[in-house]
């Protein structure tokens, strides 16, 4: 009876865990860590950085565990067209990012250091200052919530979301065990968003320290990025796959 039931679960366990490594490896895709980077290349601290990534991947498994329901569930289908339709959606989403970038850039921001105390230590930390905004004094540690990085999290799952119902539909038999695969993917796409988001915010941190002009041209060229891959993926989808033809 224990071995009907082993050879039962092992073949689960081993779906559950590719789809865990598939959400290790779906983080690192270049839309996903664009959209992310023109948020950390804001960000001072290592840990604000990991939990920008953290709040991308909490969205992207919200709105692919919601899409999971609709097609496993309720038998909801999704079209190739609104497929299409949602990533240009992510283009003109991504473009719009990197412009917010550049425009912080070139409307002039300062940079200076911040020395204050937490209980009997005192220690400085960089701020920077963008004409036309007005500290939080309660988020000079970078770790107010970011409700844009759920969103565009969001976004991407669902414009995601289709191509991975079908890689569900088509091999699990269980609805059940799709809608785990779907968890277990998106804790993936979580720790290894949060792992890529703490790699991309090493050089902003380090450089916004000591080597400020060298810092905005990192976010120069996070902004840029974003916005090329942004027009190439609105110029795919509109163009090349005529979404509006």
């Amino acid at each position: 009876m224990s071995a009907i039931l082993l050879l039962s679960v092992v073949p689960v366990l081993g779906i559950l865990g590719f789809g865990f490594v598939l959400g290790l490896k779906h983080a690192t895709e270049a839309d996903h860590l664009a959209a992310v980077s023109t948020i950390v290349s804001e960000r001072k601290s290592l840990w604000s950085s990991m939990m920008i990534g953290g709040l991308w991947g909490l969205g992207h498994t919200v709105s692919l565990f919601l899409a999971g329901v609709l097609v496993l569930l309720l038998n909801f289908e999704i079209s190739e067209r609104t497929e299409r339709a949602l990533e240009f959606g992510v283009g003109i989403m991504l473009t719009f990012l990197g412009l917010n970038v550049l425009r912080k850039l070139f409307k002039g921001g300062r940079l200076h250091f911040h020395a204050h105390e937490h209980g009997p230590r005192e220690h400085a930390h960089p701020h920077i200052h963008v004409h036309g905004f007005e500290d939080d004094a309660n988020s000079h540690h970078g770790l107010k919530f970011s409700p844009r990085a759920l969103l565009i999290g969001m976004m991407h799952g669902l414009a995601g979301s289709a191509a991975l119902m079908l890689l569900v539909l088509e091999t699990i038999e269980s609805k059940t065990v799709g809608l785990f695969y779907i968890i277990v993917f998106g804790a993936g796409s979580i720790g290894g968003m949060m792992l890529m988001s703490f790699l991309v915010g090493l050089p902003f941190h380090f450089t916004a320290l000591r080597f400020n002009r060298f810092n905005h041209i990192l976010q120069t060229v996070a902004g840029a990025a974003s916005i090329l891959i942004g027009l190439s993926i609105i110029y795919e989808k509109g163009v090349t796959e005529r979404l509006f033809g």
